[in-house]
């Protein structure tokens, strides 16, 4: 069994971010500019973040990053979705 990922709690804060975006994204039909750009600018510092330049496998360290965002979400935040 492997250890557990152990993210930066403002790349968590990150990932959250992009999420809700994407999921704001989704549910707008029209005037999404602002929330595309949101996006691009959120992806930009997702994939710059120094967590990743010590970070061995990306690819399972993205979708546990993803799985942690999702896991860590307020309360208060679910209720409102």
């Amino acid at each position: 069994m492997r250890p557990p990922f152990r993210f930066p709690e403002d790349l968590i804060t990150l990932q959250r971010a992009w999420q809700q975006t994407y999921a704001e994204l989704a549910q707008t039909p029209a005037g999404t500019t602002v929330l595309r750009r949101r996006l691009i600018t959120l992806s930009g510092a997702l994939c710059a973040h120094p967590y990743w330049a010590a970070s061995a496998d990306r690819r399972t360290s993205g979708v546990e990053l993803r799985r942690a965002a999702r896991a860590s979400v307020p309360v208060e935040e679910e209720a409102a979705a």
